[in-house]
């Protein structure tokens, strides 16, 4: 935009049909100077203000121009890796070879230690030690005495994932270090050879578990398929696949190993997204449904004494389970614990029992030792054991709950014989870890052992348990309560050397194959993506920090044209810590050499997240007071207000308060800043919003704004829809909308049509659904809204609920459903959710155009005005008038007395 500060108006610089991104505006002289992608590639351009005339003056196809900087004559820029200049006057760009001789420190190998690089653990059979992924390496480390062991001293290649063996012998991990996961079976001293077992799956891994006689592990890969390696004979068998996809890196952990290393037990979903239990039987390489995906059921696992089998089930669990819809956000799952007995000669232990008297013993008779002989009891004869067996007949029919109450459930795990572990938390987020608890069959006596866990793992000689919590690692007893302080790993004692270049090196690998085996499209949008790779790692040795990985990562995603890739996060040299403010939830205006507030933004007090500082209780701070000081030093505006509130969100400050620019007359107040203002801003934002929908069409028309289509806009849209929907009309306000879900919840609400009324002896008469709005409808857009901003208004046209006002939506319908994390702790996502209906691809790249376009213009804006809410209001009422909503008066009321 060209934009005059006189008279506040806007011309645009032309772009051609199909639209393109024009960014970075150098003007000089008559000439505005840009990037734009208008024909392919990034390139510099130049508009004549004089004649409207546009002309390329650079042609590069294979790297985006990028960072411009105007100078006398010049302009600087990026391409390729290198710095350009483009003379002006000439029209020619010269390539700029640079040395500059420079002790890169972010390159240099060193050592890092911290919590923060610990992912993945496991524990040894005793709980002796522990085993940890720590900054891609596998490190053991013990419970008390000695100290942590690198098993792998491999800071070019990524190890994950590392599990125990029941033997104690060996450690399995996935490493990449040829280039491609592998599982790699390593001794645990760190001695020996390192069995190597090339995969073949869809690229990335998740450990499940090894097999009690140490000879077979289970794992699962992202393409959801289940595996079986015999280690001795180094077969792989895919035991099963999931037909449907669900979000993650990877699946839910399962394939559980019965006693005897012959069975295992699994999960499979339905279509329906129920979850199933399977047994697998790996000498007749057959699977056999224990359950019938009525409900849904999880974490099977095996007692060790071979009679049973526990899991969860969930009844409730289907709005939950379809996880993709908005609708569902209110919903709640909880589970049960559930037993099946293996044998059907076997009876349920489950089974309630009766006190009954016992008779007394017969005195013996007289007659010495040969009467006593005759009077003897016979010899029970004795129970042969059969070994360990399953009678899948009828299994179904053997299932049987556990005497323990329904709740937020997760994580079953076994001990002894009869001895069952789970987690509990207080609410479905799991927030704050959960509740560690072991049921004893034999007893019926449940016990907690711990609190705030928020994983743990059962040792193999069942004495031990590993537990995670609050970001610290801890190796407890298995009976009893427990003190996970008294019993902390020191991890702080882990410390590795890490190379920044191989490291770099891999993690750029990584990033690719992630794409490669996430990606939604194996075709990858066309890209050679071979090619791709070979193009952008040509830069890797010349790289001199993080920040410049994460750049060529994104350079290289971007080839593949989709709104939700983005790279981010990883280990930064040196990086200091962000220092927080504080903020009061105010404007200022400068008066007098001093700040004077202009606006103070009310909340709700009662409510922690739309706490307003200097309208709590007693305050009495009012718009016009000036604001003075503050902890005592004395604030002026050659001073940044905002210097003075650094580090104080949350902590009481003292504020020097006066009516006048000057300390006579003040007085102090003591306040608790928040770190953010944006919820009392917003709040003020949309119910102003309310009030001018309320004074412009005379109280008939509701307006709900929602800020995304996850939590917070779910929230919105309950707090502001259903006081305002006895209206006779709405105005749903998207704009900004930053996604989340599918806003089913939202359509499928004002979607509902009239069915009745209902009369009642006193009051007004009830509308059934009572909580609808069958007047006109109409949406606001932007371009700030996308993802689930963009479904939203594609679901509002497809249903026919009303115009659509504003600019066209961000285009953002290839989702994220999960990736794993890189070796230090970065990320890059690869889209993995794709939207299509009958008509094709749809959105992505696109957005959803209005129906109505309305531009933001600066002038109306600096006057107060919204022009998408104007015209917003403008088209209801006139909808409205057209089409108003029907309000049918009550019949007369039967007669139907026979006198």
């Amino acid at each position: 935009w060209i934009y005059s500060f006189g008279v506040h108006s806007v011309k645009v610089i032309p772009q051609p049909e199909g639209r393109c991104n024009d960014t970075d505006p150098m003007w000089e002289g008559n000439t505005i100077y840009f990037r734009s992608d208008r024909n392919g590639e990034f390139n510099l351009f130049a508009y004549d203000t004089q004649t409207g005339e546009i002309e390329q003056l650079t042609w590069f196809d294979d790297f985006p121009v990028l960072n411009v900087s105007l100078g006398k004559g010049i302009i600087a820029f990026e391409q390729a890796g290198s710095l350009h200049l483009f003379d002006l006057s000439s029209r020619e760009s010269e390539k700029l070879t640079i040395g500059v001789a420079t002790d890169l420190q972010e390159l240099r190998p060193r050592y890092v230690k911290g919590e923060k690089y610990i992912r993945d653990a496991a524990v040894s059979p005793s709980g002796a030690r522990a085993v940890v992924e720590f900054r891609g390496e596998i490190v053991t480390l013990p419970a008390e005495k000695g100290d942590p062991r690198n098993l792998t001293l491999t800071p070019g290649s990524h190890e994950r994932d590392p599990l125990w063996s029941p033997d104690g012998r060996y450690i399995a991990c996935f490493s990449d270090a040829s280039g491609e996961y592998a599982l790699h079976v390593m001794p645990t001293d760190g001695k020996g050879e390192t069995r190597k077992f090339a995969l073949n799956g869809t690229g990335f891994y998740q450990m499940g578990y090894w097999s009690p006689d140490s000879r077979k592990i289970t794992f699962s890969d992202n393409g959801r398929n289940l595996y079986m390696i015999h280690l001795d004979e180094g077969k792989i068998r895919r035991i099963a696949t999931e037909p449907i996809y669900a979000p993650g890196a990877f699946g839910e952990r399962t394939g559980t190993w019965s006693p005897d290393s012959r069975w295992l037990a699994y999960t499979l979903n339905t279509l329906a997204y129920m979850q199933v239990v399977y047994l697998y039987n790996i000498e007749e390489d057959r699977s056999y449904a224990v359950t019938d995906g009525l409900s849904n059921v999880s974490d099977p696992v095996f007692d060790p004494g071979g009679k049973y089998m526990y899991f969860f089930s969930s009844t409730d669990a289907g709005p939950v389970r379809h996880w993709f819809a908005q609708s569902s956000a209110d919903m709640e799952m909880r589970n049960n614990i559930y037993l099946v007995t293996l044998r059907e000669d076997i009876p349920s232990p489950l089974f309630r029992e009766s006190d009954e008297e016992k008779p007394a013993e017969e005195k013996p008779e007289a007659g010495g030792t040969e009467a006593k002989k005759k009077k003897a009891k016979k010899k029970e004869p004795e129970v042969k054991d059969e070994g360990f067996r399953i009678d899948l007949d009828g299994i179904q029919e053997r299932i049987v709950s556990f005497p323990v109450e329904a709740g937020y459930l997760s994580s079953l795990q076994v001990g002894d014989e009869g001895m069952i572990y789970y987690l509990e938390y207080a609410d479905p987020s799991g927030r704050g870890g959960g509740s560690l608890h072991k049921y004893d069959l034999n007893e019926k006596k449940k016990e907690t052992l711990l609190s705030g866990v928020s994983s743990y793992e059962i040792s193999a000689d069942h004495k031990k348990i590993l537990c995670f919590s609050n970001g610290s690692l801890a190796i407890v007893g298995s009976t009893g309560p427990q003190k996970l302080a008294e019993h902390k790993l020191k991890t702080g004692d882990v410390e590795v050397k890490i190379d920044p270049v191989a490291e770099w090196k891999q993690i750029f690998d990584e990033a690719w194959r992630i794409n490669r085996d996430y990606f939604y499209d194996p075709g990858m949008h066309g890209a050679d993506w071979p090619a791709m790779k070979e193009k952008y790692g040509a830069f890797l040795p010349h790289l001199s920090c993080r920040g410049d990985l994460n750049r060529l990562i994104q350079w290289m995603c971007s080839e593949l044209g989709v709104g939700h890739h983005r790279v981010g996060g990883g280990d930064y040299l040196h990086q200091p810590g962000r220092v927080g403010g504080g903020l009061l939830g105010a404007d200022y205006e400068t008066v007098n050499g001093r700040y004077r507030f202009k606006k103070i933004y009310g909340g709700l007090n009662w409510n922690p997240d739309l706490r307003a500082p200097l309208t709590e209780p007693g305050i009495q701070v009012k718009e016009g007071d000036y604001l003075l000081a503050v902890n005592g030093v004395e604030l002026t505006t050659d001073q940044n207000l905002y210097s003075l509130f650094e580090n104080t969100a949350g902590k009481i400050v003292e504020l020097t308060i006066g009516p006048r620019p000057a300390m006579e007359g003040s007085r102090v107040v003591k306040v608790v800043p928040v770190e953010s203002e944006y919820a009392l801003r917003n709040r003020d934002w949309v119910e102003g919003n309310i009030r001018k929908v309320h004074e412009a069409t005379g109280g008939r028309v509701a307006y709900v704004y929602v800020p995304n289509t996850a939590a917070l806009g779910h929230t919105y849209f309950k707090r502001y829809f259903f006081p305002q929907s006895n209206k006779d009309a709405i105005i749903v306000d998207e704009r900004f909308n930053g996604g989340g879900l599918i806003a089913d919840y939202y359509i499928d609400i004002l979607r509902r049509q009239y069915q009745s009324y209902w009369n009642m002896r006193y009051g007004a008469d009830l509308k059934t659904p009572s909580a609808s709005i069958q007047g006109p409808k109409v949406m606001i857009i932007d371009e700030n809204a996308g993802s689930g901003g963009d479904m939203l208004p594609f679901m509002w046209r497809k249903f026919g609920l009303g115009k659509l006002v504003g600019k066209r939506t961000w285009g953002g319908l290839v989702g994220t459903l999960g990736y794993p994390v890189l070796m230090d702790g970065g990320y890059v996502t690869a889209p993995n959710v794709a939207i299509w209906t009958e008509d094709g691809w749809i959105v992505e790249n696109e957005g959803v155009p209005p129906d109505i376009e309305v531009t933001m213009w600066p002038a109306e804006v600096i006057q107060g005005k919204d022009p998408q809410l104007e015209k917003a209001i403008e088209v209801v009422m006139e909808e409205l008038e057209k089409t108003p909503p029907r309000k049918p008066g009550r019949p007369p009321y039967p007669i139907r007395g026979n006198r």
